[in-house]
């Protein structure tokens, strides 16, 4: 068996080297290389295909092919030319997406992989374009459909164009469309996504959301050897430096650890935590921004993006008083975030993500799995991975509640911290989501799988978009 994971947009490599860097370089990325690696724990050959990069400012990616082991027993990485040498964001990468599909085809020749996968919007126009001319089947996994982050983002008649130019919403949902048309399965993480997201008026005549036949839901996991209550090979090290920075005492933190993306809602919880002097008094506040250690000196090293994100919080800590209750902590691997995690789930710490919605939710399953009890937002996948009492679920939009849930993550610490780490075990590894990854994908093989929409739409969808919007509108 040969399966290609396809991902234009990221840069993978061996060390990781620009995990959480980019806006592109997030969660999606762990979960590609985590499904294979455990898919090649099983005997399965497996690629990632993602795009070749030359470029001076993200260097590393520029040979055609790598593996993530020495024996060559795992994950391949195969690196296609499209759209020239240097990076490009995902939205600046739809025009070259086609060229993109016919090295893929040149680069296999008559050694085609069984099926693909892909995964996002982009991935998976590809994955039907090579349907189409290869008769290989796919399943298609969106991670996030724009359609979502349209309405989120708040698109009107008023404002369409300046959206249009910065998100490519067009490209993006008539892709979505496309790809989840033509795909053998479309796979979410959990049922919400299922029926929430795909049941859009954007996709309507896409995808049916009650064809049981055309989805799969299938969890996501963590990598059990890094994220674990366990001492790992750094801990030594970054409990020493953790220690020495943030002085002595064991006082419990509240922790917050995602990207700098307004989506995140950092500001929510430093809000939260500014506006509550019971919470201050109950746990200091720790949020970790990968490159800066003291952003109130050192914000101008980040982007115009991120610094635009975390000034309003630098400023909700600044006029409460409270930069000596807050520490910022700089962890720039995998490993040596599972430390730090387990270094604070030792003073009964607690872990926060209050993202406004989030698909699924890797980050508190990875906090929850190194002993950290778990608040989340109550929007999207965290809904559906706490509903068992093993995490407490806050509104993000609310800062009161915000504030509520944590302080009583804190008061709970030790039982939710242990319930959180059952939770972990028994349902959310990387060796199930890849069992029912190859179940899936087994099925599409033996069923050879026919299902492809006629023609190949151009990637413009601006029509149905305006249509919608202009419906909201009139609603409103």
């Amino acid at each position: 068996m040969h399966i290609a994971f396809l991902n234009p947009q990221g840069n993978f490599d061996r060390k990781d080297s620009c995990l959480t860097e980019h806006p592109d370089f997030g969660g999606q990325l762990v979960y590609v290389k985590e499904v294979c690696m455990a898919l090649a724990a099983r005997g399965i050959r497996t690629d990632i295909v993602t795009r070749r990069i030359d470029d001076p400012q993200w260097p590393g990616f520029d040979e055609q092919l790598a593996w993530y082991t020495d024996d060559r027993s795992g994950p391949r990485i195969v690196r296609i030319d499209c759209g020239g040498a240097g990076f490009l964001r995902k939205e600046q990468l739809w025009p070259h997406l086609d060229e993109w599909v016919d090295n893929i085809i040149a680069f296999y020749g008559e050694e085609l992989p069984a099926a693909f996968t892909a995964h996002y919007a982009d991935a998976g126009y590809c994955a039907a374009l090579l349907k189409k001319a290869t008769g290989r089947g796919y399943t298609f996994t969106g991670h996030s459909l724009g359609a979502q982050k349209l309405d989120k983002l708040g698109m009107s008649p008023d404002n369409a164009d300046a959206m249009e130019a910065e998100y490519c919403f067009s490209q993006r949902i008539a892709a979505e469309r496309f790809g989840m048309a033509a795909a053998f399965r479309v796979i979410t993480s959990t049922r919400q996504e299922r029926y929430d997201q795909y049941s859009h008026p954007l996709y309507r005549g896409a995808i049916d959301v009650e064809d049981d036949a055309r989805f799969a839901v299938i969890p996501p996991g963590v990598n059990g050897q890094v994220f674990t209550t366990q001492a790992g090979p750094l801990d030594a090290a970054t409990h020493a430096a953790l220690q020495q920075q943030l002085g002595d005492g064991d006082e419990p933190y509240i922790i917050a650890s995602s990207r700098l993306d307004e989506k995140k809602n950092i500001l929510g919880i430093s809000r939260a935590y500014a506006e509550s002097k019971a919470l201050q008094d109950a746990a200091r506040l720790a949020i970790f921004i990968r490159g800066v250690r003291d952003p109130f000196a050192d914000i101008s090293t980040l982007s115009a993006g991120e610094q635009a994100v975390l000034q309003p919080i630098l400023d909700s800590i600044s006029a409460a008083g409270l930069r000596e209750r807050v520490a910022f902590i700089d962890i720039r691997s995998q490993q040596a975030l599972a430390s730090a995690y387990r270094f604070f789930a030792a003073r009964g710490s607690v872990f926060t993500l209050t993202a406004f919605y989030e698909p699924f939710g890797l980050a508190p399953i990875e906090a929850a799995a190194c002993g950290l009890a778990v608040t989340a937002t109550r929007n999207g996948g965290p809904s559906e991975i706490f509903e068992d009492g093993s995490g407490i679920l806050v509104d993000p939009f609310d800062t009161v509640d915000i504030a509520r849930g944590l302080q009583a993550c804190l008061a709970r610490q030790a039982e939710l911290a242990q319930r959180g780490i059952e939770r972990v075990r028994s349902t959310y590894t990387w060796g199930r989501t890849a069992a029912r990854y190859l179940e899936t994908i087994e099925q599409g093989i033996a069923a050879g799988d026919s299902n492809l929409s006629p023609g190949i739409p151009q990637l413009d969808n601006r029509e149905r978009i305006n249509q919608y919007l202009e419906g909201d509108a009139a609603r409103a």
